[in-house]
């Protein structure tokens, strides 16, 4: 059986659970800024995504300011997020084993700061690659090999569990092997995860595959 001495996850979607804010207030963003209406799966699409890329995607010259906006709207829906169900539970197992926990987020710097759902998580995790660690982002293998730069681990060694075609791309360039968080059910979509789960038994049986890692910081 094959094991991995970092696991390393994205937040969105994965830990997470910011569909409903990411897409309800990019929706708004896309309204305000462009006066398009956008439909929620037209937005899902772009779930993920640097906000400089989905305002370039968009055809809206101004990525700074579309950034700013689309991170009012989702400030302001914050209520809505909450982690998935098993996510605390399954890192701190982790960690008890020795693991290496790693971050890899399209995010910036300042939403890992002030998300207030991120304050009991982040200490957990022994590296962090966000946005502005690499020139090219998901699907990228940039932000992948910046983790592999950081911490001195292996490809090989090292299982990245996310829940978009980006994700996947982004840690299979980097010669990851790839676990998709399929909470919401959507199957596969055409991606060739090694592991899936839909739910927190299924996220919790990834533990098994966890060896211990002797170079932590």
């Amino acid at each position: 059986m094959k094991t991995y001495t970092d696991f390393v996850f994205d937040i969105d979607g994965t830990m997470l659970d910011t569909e409903r804010t990411g897409v309800l207030s990019l929706i708004q963003t896309i309204r305000e800024l462009t006066g398009r209406e956008v439909s929620y799966e037209e937005a899902y699409g772009f779930f993920g995504v640097p906000s400089a890329r989905v305002s370039e995607m968009l055809g809206y010259a101004d990525g700074a300011r579309f950034g700013e906006v689309w991170e009012e709207h989702f400030q302001e829906l914050m209520y809505l997020v909450k982690p998935f169900p098993g996510v605390v539970e399954t890192l701190d197992a982790l960690k008890e084993r020795g693991v290496r926990l790693g971050l890899v987020t399209s995010r910036s710097q300042f939403e890992l700061d002030y998300d207030p759902n991120l304050k009991q998580l982040l200490p957990r995790f022994d590296a962090v690659i966000c946005s502005a660690d690499s020139v090219r982002h998901k699907p990228f293998p940039d932000p992948m090999l910046a983790y592999f730069a950081k911490t001195g681990a292996e490809p090989g060694s090292t299982l990245y569990i996310g829940d978009t075609m980006h994700d996947y791309q982004c840690g299979h360039a980097a010669g990851c092997d790839f676990a998709l968080a399929d909470w919401k059910k959507r199957g596969m979509q055409g991606i060739a995860a090694d592991y899936f789960f839909t739910d927190a038994e299924g996220l919790r049986s990834l533990i098994r595959f966890s060896r211990r890692c002797f170079s932590l910081p």
